[in-house]
């Protein structure tokens, strides 16, 4: 017989999300590479498209398929309702077969997007309960957090917090919003978000100028409390951004489309239809990868989706923020960056232009800035990673090994 640790990922993994996947794929990265004996498996939003990618078993998250799809009729209410007590069993047997879990990254302490309280927050709750009644322990890694408002879920997601046995945050912020909601934070650190982990494409060697503006987009229609006027700020982000890279082409400047996860696919078809220019093209990245490699051969880069603010910092490109939750701007602050946001409900092309241009007068000042940065920034993720180890694959411990099947 021989015992194995067997270790979960669990989260909105393999939906489409490039951030969310990068973050996994940093985790994998970690284990595969300081605990090649773990046997590691999922339970995410779309485990077809994360066994084929990372090559590890996945489970789906909810019993019931149409999850995210609105329930109007009362055969589907009563199958959402249904599901959520199948879902409170079936995370409990699956926590149950693993000697920890990982939530790796994400901002799965936050509502700064549309939330239902007994969507994702239900179901992270869930993993943490179950996980302190099977003495499975639970991490939350460099996660985002951000003061919530909606009564039930904020007492999920400060349960969920509660319960997990290890917590570290991607920034100040986030364990600030934690302890304003009533979770003890005093042992918990702030390390990097987990993608500055990930491999950085070579730098670009440029035979002159590219003068190529990356333009990373987002469908966006506000925050958990901007339900009520979603359509509108929608609409002026639309808007804003499309007069923006209007004005860029008439300069003559390449701007290449960026997107971060699927659903963004609509805001550069709109782009596209609305500024007819050959200059303006539109790439499909698949991974965070995909995107560092578009950002490194820009000159510079305007983005809205956090991932892909991290994608251009982490390769050095110069970017300005269109900052939609104080995630960003924490981000920007702590990379050097800070002055370059700009408010993503209300684009203004003509000061975004001129903050452009200002960001592109510290280009070369800049780039050195963020290879500083990126530098500490590596520093402090191999110390969490350290901490991991140590908090979670204790030498000693044998009390929770299983027998690994023959």
């Amino acid at each position: 017989m021989k015992t194995v640790t067997r270790v979960g990922v669990f989260g909105l993994l393999g939906s489409g999300n490039l951030g969310n996947d990068g973050s996994l794929e940093a985790v994998l990265g970690y284990l595969r590479a300081e605990h090649p004996e773990a046997v590691v498996d999922a339970l995410c939003g779309g485990p077809e498209a994360v066994t084929a990618r990372f090559g590890i078993p996945a489970t789906r998250l909810h019993w019931y398929r149409g999850e995210y799809r609105t329930a109007s009729r009362a055969g589907a209410i009563a199958a959402k309702g249904l599901g959520k007590l199948v879902d409170a069993f079936r995370t409990a047997a699956w926590v149950r077969r693993h000697n920890l879990v990982i939530v790796p990254g994400m901002g799965v302490l936050e509502a700064t997007l549309p939330l239902r309280p007994w969507g994702f927050p239900y179901s992270l709750f869930l993993l943490c309960a179950s996980g302190r009644l099977l003495r499975t322990r639970v991490a939350l890694v460099s996660v985002g957090a951000a003061e919530i408002g909606n009564r039930p879920t904020r007492a999920l997601v400060r349960w969920s917090a509660r319960l997990a046995t290890y917590r570290s945050y991607r920034d100040d912020r986030s364990r600030d919003a934690m302890r304003a909601m009533g979770v003890d934070t005093a042992r918990d650190e702030v390390y990097p978000d987990l993608a500055f982990s990930l491999p950085t494409p070579p730098p670009r060697v440029p035979a002159g100028p590219s003068r190529t503006v990356c333009v990373g987009v987002m469908d966006f229609h506000g925050g958990n409390d901007d339900r009520a006027r979603a359509e509108e700020i929608y609409g002026r982000y639309l808007d804003g951004t499309i007069r923006f890279v209007r004005a860029l082409v008439q300069e003559g400047r390449p701007v290449r489309l960026l997107t971060g996860d699927e659903c963004d696919a609509s805001v550069v078809a709109a782009i596209l239809d609305a500024v007819d220019s050959p200059l303006v093209t539109a790439s499909e990245p698949s991974s965070l990868a995909d995107l560092m490699k578009e950002m490194a051969a820009a000159d510079t880069v305007v983005a809205v989706r956090y991932h892909n603010l991290i994608c251009a910092l982490k390769t050095g490109t110069p970017v300005l923020a269109l900052c939609y939750a104080a995630k960003s701007e924490a981000l920007m602050d702590r990379m050097g960056l800070g002055a370059y946001c700009h408010p993503a409900r209300e684009v203004d092309a003509d000061r975004l232009l001129e903050q452009f241009r200002a960001l592109e007068k510290r280009s070369a000042e800049l780039r050195r800035t963020l290879a500083e940065r990126n530098l500490i920034a590596a520093q402090q993720l191999a110390h969490q990673f350290t901490a991991l180890t140590t908090a979670l694959f204790p030498a000693t411990d044998h009390t929770h090994t299983l027998q690994e099947a023959k």
